[in-house]
């Protein structure tokens, strides 16, 4: 970063700056306890420096990827929240300048010699699914550029499924965990910016995107301040690994049918006058119970 020195701009106070974050820096300063919203402002690259990338790397770029680097050489946007008299920072949405667009390492993990490299993780027992497209590999058939190392949580990649000469018809976004597992995000780069601004680059918001999902400290700054395709059809399928399904008022309803035998009484004819007393203590009982758990499940949504 050192290279950028323009200083960061606190809000967005420029057209193509509110243009560039979607208005993302006004749904952030009006939410409770946010501050510090800043944007590292970045000059547009020229397109001499996409061409020698292009060259250097033996691949194309797709127009998405180009116009976004003809606009902003990189994106770096972050904001804090202020609890009690302590400033967190929380937020941090990024994009690597075209200089740092670089292949991910192949060479060596380690300085020892003969020391395995990612090629070495290669496992072709792995084969694409129904539902997700066919992984990528760290070896020669695919080419991988790193466009966010998301804070030390994993790398969100540019990928290029087909080797070299890479076209960009071919690229793909995904994101390569701690473990070195990749997840599938985005077809396109347009798509991926998207994901990155509506998730307000909360911590970990990529794992949302994986079979384990995001960690139990993430998930408080979630529901603190919900990305705003949370709760579309986007996020439907894909938060069911993190997201608490457990309904209480569904739970307490099966209770109920339990009870259902007794509402057997007014059938009986020794009973026909003492049924009608008897389900109005039972829908009493579950109205009583019913209700509070209903309150008590908007609680941590209200409260947080």
């Amino acid at each position: 970063m050192q290279e950028e020195s323009p200083p960061p701009l606190v809000g967005c106070s420029k057209p193509h700056l509110e243009k560039l974050t979607l208005g993302i820096t006004r749904i952030l300063e009006s939410s409770p306890g946010v501050t510090e919203v800043t944007i590292v402002e970045k000059a547009p690259a020229e397109r001499h420096m996409i061409s020698s990338w292009e060259q250097k790397n033996n691949c194309a770029l797709p127009e998405d990827v180009k116009n976004f680097y003809l606009m902003t050489n990189g994106f770096h946007m972050t904001w804090s929240v202020k609890l009690d008299e302590h400033t967190i920072p929380l937020g941090s949405m990024a994009i690597n300048s075209i200089a740092k667009l670089t292949q991910l390492n192949q060479s060596s993990m380690y300085s020892l010699p003969n020391a395995p490299t990612l090629a070495d993780l290669e496992d072709d027992t792995e084969e694409a699914s129904e539902n997700q497209p066919e992984k990528p590999h760290f070896d020669s058939r695919s080419v991988i550029f790193e466009l966010d190392s998301c804070n030390g949580n994993g790398k969100v990649c540019l990928v290029y499924k087909k080797g070299k000469p890479a076209l960009a018809k071919d690229t793909e976004i995904w994101f390569l965990d701690r473990a070195l597992y990749w997840h599938f995000l985005t077809e396109t780069f347009t798509a991926y910016y998207r994901l990155l601004i509506t998730h307000l680059g909360l911590p970990q918001w990529q794992y949302a995107f994986t079979n384990y999902g995001i960690s139990p400290q993430a998930k408080q700054w979630f529901n603190m301040y919900k990305p705003i395709t949370y709760s579309t059809n986007l996020l439907t399928e894909e938060t069911d690994s993190f997201v608490n399904r457990l309904d209480p008022s569904r739970v307490f309803k099966s209770k109920n049918k339990i009870l259902v035998p007794k509402k057997k009484g007014p059938v009986q004819p020794a009973s026909g006058q003492k049924g009608p007393s008897g389900p109005p203590s039972t829908s009493k009982a579950s109205s009583g119970s019913g209700n509070p758990v209903r309150n008590c499940s908007l609680i941590p949504l209200n409260s947080d």
